[in-house]
């Protein structure tokens, strides 16, 4: 393994990011801040205590890797409990790779009629994408290696890692 980026780098950027979100949300109303499972709940945790207003948190599960790869097989695990409709709604994701996930979530998102929906992934590999779908905030934007930790697993191994690792199979 090799360190990619540093837990502290990590810590700045997420604090930087949840104050270019605050700037677009409208402060007097409330926002739903929907986190993918697993890989990012360790962003979302730290994300959501530099917001410096009140919100709502749900997730859901879904799934496309098997290994180091993605199946290209989308499956919804776990749905949201709250209801969207008519509200503020932040996407957040670890990783915005191929897009297919992404963009199937996001058509999902869609279809609950929220007022607002905005996306925010921790890191972004443009090089991989085959579906054109872009995040509205991007923490880092990194070259095509498999990383973990901060959440980012492979087989379940490294998510507990402070920093992002690069993976040299």
């Amino acid at each position: 393994m090799e360190l990619l980026i540093p837990h502290g780098e990590v810590l700045k950027r997420v604090k930087q990011l949840a104050e270019e979100i605050e700037r677009v949300f409208p402060p007097d109303e409330e926002l739903i801040v929907v986190g993918l499972l697993k890989g990012s709940f360790i962003f979302v945790s730290d994300l959501i205590r530099e917001f410096r207003r009140n919100l709502f948190v749900d997730f859901m599960r879904v799934s496309s890797y098997r290994g180091t790869t993605s199946s290209g097989n989308v499956e919804i695990k776990k749905d949201l409990e709250m209801d969207i409709k008519g509200k503020n709604v932040l996407l957040v994701d670890d990783i915005l790779d191929t897009g297919r996930t992404f963009k199937k979530v996001l058509d999902l998102l869609v279809a609950r009629e929220p007022k607002s929906l905005k996306t925010c992934v921790l890191l972004d590999k443009p090089s991989r994408r085959v579906v054109d779908v872009k995040a509205d905030f991007v923490g880092f934007t990194i070259p095509d290696h498999f990383v973990v930790g901060y959440g980012l697993d492979w087989d379940e191994w490294g998510r507990n890692l402070k920093g992002i690792y690069r993976v040299v199979i």
